[in-house]
């Protein structure tokens, strides 16, 4: 009996048929032609980094020991000792700070083309929503160095967290595993970035895609008829070269700028400065202007409109046809956050 016939009599699964939805889902899925232009493909950046992610991820498992007796000497250990550990932490460093990027230029474009709109919502939110998992996994996995810097910036971190209005008490606890950040917040860090956070994205991002070919990929507003072309293969090899571009990119910053571990984490000693990642900078100033708890409020307020902009863009839309609100939002909040990170790294 052939290898072939045996599987079939196991598994009697219509292969042709998957086949079929398989070329007609992926293969022959219709693109519009704006995205021959590489600014309208940045949604393929994303997804690449979140698999460099998960494959460096596993690797750094294999050395990394999550208690406050061995967390920091693991780090270094896998930074100065362990064959190629330099390469593959710092592809993980960077590649978290890449894909914070990608997602804000991939939400960007979307934002400023409309691509939310009607019947497309459900994707913004999930969107924003998977933005907010990558910016979970970038905190819990700044953490798990345990030098000087990342156990403040936790600190401080987990405290904007206790300013939120009503739950913020029971959340600071329970982030930190007790009052204190301790051994117990490194556990449980350790836990929400290998086993909580990954499946939530992986599982955010299956939903996000399959609306994605439910509905097709959004048509630029008022040129829905300039027409279409297969995914494959001029797409596909699109995000081929992408794919070797960001690995490119994140092994050059690797051996150019690799991974430092600083100061182990002295509890007793607080630094003269400090301040969280880049992309954290605006919730930083906001919380530093305004008393933490009006500041918290304000940013989830900010954040529930950017949930519901879509019904909120379309309201104004039917109010006000020709004029293009989510121009003048999309820019103000651009520079100001252009502005304020700037600021904060260069001074």
């Amino acid at each position: 009996m052939k290898i072939k016939d045996w599987i079939l009599e196991r598994f009697p699964i219509d292969y042709n048929r998957i086949v079929e939805v398989t070329e007609k889902a992926f293969i022959k899925e219709p693109i519009p032609l704006h995205y021959k232009k590489w600014f309208f493909a940045t949604g393929g950046a994303p997804l690449i980094l979140i698999m460099f992610q998960i494959i460096t991820g596993i690797f750094l498992m294999f050395y990394y020991v999550p208690s406050t007796e061995m967390a920091y000497e693991s780090v270094r250990h896998i930074t100065e000792e362990v064959r190629f550990g330099f390469w593959i932490r710092g592809i993980h460093k960077w590649g978290s700070n890449l894909l914070v990027i990608s997602l804000l230029l991939h939400m960007t474009r979307v934002f400023f083309t409309r691509a939310y709109r009607r019947p497309r919502e459900l994707n913004w939110i999930i969107g924003l929503m998977l933005l907010g998992l990558s910016l979970g996994l970038s905190l819990t996995g700044y953490s798990l160095i345990q030098n000087q810097v990342s156990y403040w910036a936790t600190t401080i971190g987990t405290n904007s967290m206790g300013a939120i209005p009503l739950i913020g008490d029971s959340l600071l606890t329970f982030l930190r595993g007790g009052e204190e950040v301790t051994g117990n917040t490194l556990t449980r860090f350790f836990t929400f970035h290998v086993t909580l956070l990954p499946p939530l994205l992986i599982l955010l991002i299956v939903v996000h895609i399959f609306i994605l070919r439910l509905h097709g990929m959004a048509e630029l507003e008022g040129r829905e008829s300039e027409g279409t072309y297969a995914f494959y293969p001029e797409h596909f090899f699109k995000v081929v070269i992408m794919t070797f571009f960001i690995l490119a990119v994140l092994s050059t910053l690797s051996v150019i700028l690799p991974p430092g571990i600083g100061e182990p984490a002295d509890p007793s000693v607080t630094p003269s400065i400090i301040k969280p990642e880049w992309y954290f900078f605006l919730v930083y100033i906001a919380l530093k202007i305004m008393p933490m708890n009006i500041g918290m409020s304000v940013l989830m307020m900010l954040g529930v409109v950017m949930v519901f902009w879509p019904f909120i863009d379309e309201f104004f839309v039917k109010k006000m046809p020709k004029v293009r609100l989510h121009y003048f939002v999309g820019t103000i909040a651009i520079l100001t956050f252009l502005v304020i990170t700037l600021w904060e790294i260069l001074v």
